[in-house]
């Protein structure tokens, strides 16, 4: 059975602090993806919305908040969380039903209204919840658990702070050209290097922020977009993989990795199998792909994700990124939108945000940044609690 549907439509709200309702975010995007697409809110059979969820309690109930905020026309709707994949896990959903013949065209979408600063726990106390115990029990900010896994780098790879900072710079450089970035604003390797230590060896610029912003993606049948006379981008797979036990790198937000003693690791780690699933699926490898957006948490994160992506062996990542391959211009131009750098994070909306970019670069629609002669492209980011995230679109 064939696993493709089709891209018909895609909408953003852009990414700020303004200090609003999410939905209203939501509206936006969701009417730029339906005016993309050719269609009116009364065609849409499914609102499938990313909800996003604060420290264990539920934020946003986002399908049946985005159909009523639409107008309610008895469309279906389902919700899906899965931190910062939420937007990947409700394409997913989405993707089955149309696969399943349970609809034609579902309309896809998530925002987020953040609060200031990082990400905290709300009040109350709950033991039995880990992202709230790390808090209480070390202190482990986002940040902390960033620059662990930067160290981690520096120890392995011998990574250094003028790489991050080089990352900081490319990808600042690219959202440049994105209307929808949060940041428009070019930076020197002096001037990344100057901002304040937060989380040794991660500088205040090499830590994304946290934003407001939206997504949409409206999502069809091949039959479907052939009958309205469309020669659409195609979802080729999507990948919402969780760990393999043993588990032996450490994830935010637990506080120790599982033992290898008496099983072995197993052959891919974690983020490396999460775009192996997708590669498999799609019957597509690395070679194939023209661009990729990863989620740039911080800038240390990126180079760890053109490794789990296939783009290079372990420990070459640095290599990749000072030849000027990731750049625009370059082999394999990696967040060409400006990434988390340049937008910050809007957690249920960011996984969509990828596609919406990987949508308008293979239709060749990304203005200053376009990656030339895209064909196909690959996200990746990963959810707090083990949610895995890819999704490899193609002409």
């Amino acid at each position: 059975m064939a696993k493709e549907v089709a891209v018909l439509g895609v909408g953003m709200h852009p990414w700020g602090k303004w200090g609003k309702n999410f939905v209203e975010y939501g509206i936006k995007a969701c009417n730029d993806a339906l005016d993309d697409a050719g269609l009116e809110w009364n065609d849409i059979e499914v609102v499938a919305g990313a909800e996003t969820v604060r420290n264990g309690y539920a934020g946003y109930v986002a399908g049946a908040t985005f159909a009523e905020a639409l107008g309610w026309s008895g469309a279906r709707v389902s919700t899906s969380y899965a931190a910062c994949a939420s937007g990947s896990q409700a394409i997913n959903n989405a993707r089955a039903m149309i696969l399943a013949d349970m609809a034609d065209v579902i309309l896809v979408v998530g925002a987020d209204t953040t609060p200031k600063g990082f990400l905290a726990p709300n009040a109350g106390e709950r033991w039995a919840d880990p992202d709230w115990l790390r808090f209480r029990l070390m202190g482990c900010t986002n940040p902390t658990y960033f620059a662990l896994y930067a160290r981690r780098r520096m120890d392995l790879y011998g990574a250094t702070e003028e790489d991050f900072a080089a990352v900081k710079v490319k990808n600042a450089r690219h959202g440049m050209a994105n209307p929808n970035a949060r940041y428009h604003k070019e930076f020197t390797m002096e001037q990344v290097l100057a901002s304040p230590m937060v989380a040794d060896p991660l500088r205040l610029f090499e830590i994304c922020a946290t934003s407001d912003g939206a997504a949409a993606v409206v999502i069809s049948s091949m039959e479907f977009a052939r009958k309205h006379n469309v020669d659409p981008v195609k979802i080729r797979a999507v990948s919402t993989v969780t760990p393999t036990y043993p588990q032996t790198t450490i994830d935010m937000p637990y506080f120790s990795t599982d033992s290898a003693a008496t099983v072995d690791a197993p052959a891919l780690t974690f983020k490396d199998s999460i775009a192996q699933a997708a590669y498999e699926e799609a019957g597509l490898g690395p070679e194939d792909m023209s661009l990729a957006e990863v989620y740039d948490l911080s800038s240390a994160l990126e180079l760890d994700w053109y490794e789990n992506i296939g783009l290079c062996p372990k420990g070459d990542a640095e290599k990749l990124l000072r030849d000027g391959s990731t750049q625009l211009g370059g082999r394999i131009p990696v967040n060409p939108s400006g990434g988390l750098a340049s937008f910050g994070e809007a957690v249920p909306a960011q996984a969509l945000a990828q596609v919406c970019e990987l949508t308008w670069q293979l239709r060749g629609q990304a203005g200053d940044r376009q990656v030339e002669g895209a064909k196909a492209g690959i996200t990746a980011n990963v959810g707090l609690f083990g949610h895995g995230s890819s999704v490899i679109c193609s002409v």
